[in-house]
């Protein structure tokens, strides 16, 4: 694929590629999805991704995994990107689309270089990221994302917890067991009452049989959504379970390949909503992709994660209704950027924002902001 931008155009090229490795601690108490299934990193190595232009400016882009982003920047990225324009971020995302075709990059990596490219363009122009987008909202709700806890008397503790703190919304990551549950979700919604809005969270967990038996129950308790509840490698095996319950299904949250695996799912007919995000959908290109070509089917794209970046997507995509604020501990603490009255808010920093969340690891010797 050739580089349309012309050579002798005013583009302000990329003259540097590198990767800082930064140690990161564990999460501790760790955490799990469901039973089986951890949720929190163990203590490892981040990666900062800095790309530099011409003029100076730097994007800034975080990875979890360091080493794996390492290895694909230094054998491949890194040539792709250097002499091209920083602007060029359409061009530049199908180049990693295509290197994908022989490197097979972790999902979670695919939307490392994007990232970093958009807050690039949301520096040169001046403003926030989701300005840059398209903002559609400057406050968003955000619900409680729980992680997995031990019996129904903790789960229902914290979701106290969570109402006295201000979330208006619940979201379940329980056993992985389709009777308990149920059973869960049934004293969830009987604590709650019907004000509150009450998500479940499958974490893949199940095969079809079971994940019929639990959708249904969700669907009494009238749970806004079903997330998840299978592997997503099966568009087949979504499109039976929507047949067989009332639930709204919302999916296409791990599945790769991006837009264009999305609209498989959309057009089996599984889908009342579709996930989107930066890290599991190739970035901020990637995601609003999806945003919009689930808007243009009259389906929510809800925005999966929090974080700075996903911040930015919430405030930008107009069929997104929640952010997902995660509760992985029984002693629960609002996450920072929730307020008191349940919402986040955008934020002012121009690009990204990065600068707070690079002070938190500590600014490692020759980078600075």
């Amino acid at each position: 694929m050739a580089d349309v931008t012309e050579e002798g155009s005013s583009a302000d090229r990329i003259v540097s590629v590198e990767v800082v490795m930064v140690e990161t601690p564990g999460v501790s108490p760790s955490f799990l999805w469901r039973d089986g299934l951890p949720g929190s990193d163990p203590a490892g190595f981040g990666a900062w991704l800095v790309i530099t232009t011409e003029s100076g400016l730097r994007g800034y882009a975080f990875a979890q995994r360091g080493v794996i982003l390492k290895d694909i920047v230094d054998r491949r990225l890194r040539a792709e990107l250097i002499g091209h324009d920083v602007l060029a971020r359409e061009y530049l995302w199908r180049r990693v689309w295509e290197i994908d075709r022989i490197e097979h990059i972790p999902l979670h990596l695919m939307g490392t270089v994007d990232i970093a490219l958009w807050d690039i363009g949301a520096k040169a122009a001046g403003v926030p990221l989701y300005r840059l987008l398209g903002s559609f909202r400057e406050a968003i709700p955000a619900y409680a994302s729980t992680a997995t806890f031990g019996d129904i008397a903790e789960y229902l503790d914290v979701a106290d917890q969570c109402r006295e703190l201000g979330y208006p919304a619940i979201k379940l990551h329980a056993w992985g067991d389709a009777r308990k549950d149920a059973a869960l979700a049934r004293a969830l919604r009987s604590r709650m009452g019907d004000d509150m809005d009450l998500m479940y969270d499958g974490s893949a967990g199940f095969d079809l049989a079971d994940a019929v038996y639990l959708g249904r129950a969700l669907a009494d308790e009238g749970y806004l959504w079903y997330e998840e509840p299978m592997r997503e490698f099966s568009v087949s095996a979504y499109a039976a379970l929507a047949r067989r319950v009332e639930i709204p299904l919302l999916v296409a949250e791990t599945s790769p390949g991006a837009h264009l695996n999305t609209a498989d799912f959309i057009a089996s007919g599984c889908a009342t909503a579709v996930r989107t995000s930066s890290a599991l959908k190739g970035g901020i290109t990637g995601a609003m992709r999806i945003a919009h070509l689930a808007d243009s089917f009259l389906l929510r794209a809800e925005v999966h994660g929090g974080g700075l970046v996903n911040t930015h997507l919430c405030m930008a995509i107009p069929n997104t209704t929640y952010y997902e604020s995660l509760v992985p501990h029984s002693e629960v603490a609002r996450e920072s950027v929730v307020g008191s009255d349940g919402f986040v808010r955008a934020s002012s920093a121009i690009g990204v924002g990065w600068e707070s969340a690079w002070q938190e690891f500590g600014p490692p010797k020759g980078i600075t902001l």
